[in-house]
C-alpha cells in the first residue's frame, strides 16, 4: 500500500504542529513540518510577496521527500503540517496576490484527507509568524470557503488535548481503512 498524505490545515494557533506530531507518533506515520516556520526562523522575518511561491514549492518538496521516506520505511501515513492552500490564502490576505490559488488547488488533490482545525484554542503570540486573533478568524473563513468551493473532503477537528487528538485519529482511520 502506498503511503497516504493527510493534510492538517488551519489558521495560526490552531494546533497543527502539535496535532500532526502526535498523530504521526500514535499512528506510526511521518510528520512533515511547516516550511514557513523554518523560513522565518532562518531569515528572522516573514516572507515577502515575491517569496510566497518559494514557500509553497518548499512545502511541496518536504512532502515529496516524506513520501519517499515513508515508502522506504514502509509507513502508510504522512501527516502534513499545513498545505500549499494556506500559503495561497496568506499570500492573498497579506499581499492581495491570488496567483497561487490554481497551483494550490491542483496540489490539494494529493491528500487522502484534510483535517480542518477549528480556531477554538487560545491565540498565543509566537514571534514573527503570528498575526493575531482577527487575522486568524479571517484566514479560517477563507480556508472553509476554499475547501467547500473546491469540494475537497475534509473533517473539522475541534476541542482540546486528548479529545482533539482522538477526533483526528478517528477521522484518519475512517478515511484510510
Amino acid at each position: 500500500m502506498a503511503p497516504r498524505l493527510i493534510c492538517l490545515i488551519g489558521a495560526e494557533c490552531t494546533g497543527k504542529t502539535t496535532l500532526a506530531q502526535a498523530l504521526a507518533t500514535q499512528m506510526g506515520g511521518l510528520w512533515v513540518p511547516e516550511y514557513l516556520r523554518s523560513f522565518t526562523e532562518q531569515q528572522g522575518r516573514t516572507p515577502d510577496r515575491c517569496e510566497q511561491l518559494h514557500i509553497l514549492e518548499q512545502q511541496v518538496r518536504l512532502e515529496a521527500a516524506a513520501l519517499v521516506a515513508a515508502r522506504q520505511q514502509q509507513r502508510h501515513l504522512v501527516f502534513c503540517d499545513t498545505a500549499p492552500l494556506l500559503t495561497a490564502i496568506y499570500s492573498d490576505c497579506v499581499f492581495g496576490d491570488a496567483s497561487l490559488y490554481p497551483q494550490a488547488h491542483g496540489l490539494h488533490a494529493r491528500y487522502a484527507l484534510t483535517l480542518l482545525l477549528e480556531p477554538d484554542l487560545p491565540w498565543v503570540a509566537d514571534g514573527l509568524q503570528r498575526d493575531g486573533a482577527v487575522v486568524r478568524a479571517a484566514v479560517h473563513a477563507r480556508i472553509e470557503r476554499a475547501l467547500s468551493e473546491w469540494a475537497w473532503p475534509h473533517v473539522r477537528i475541534a476541542g482540546t488535548g486528548d479529545a482533539r487528538l482522538q477526533a483526528a485519529r478517528d477521522a484518519v482511520l475512517l478515511a484510510t481503512h
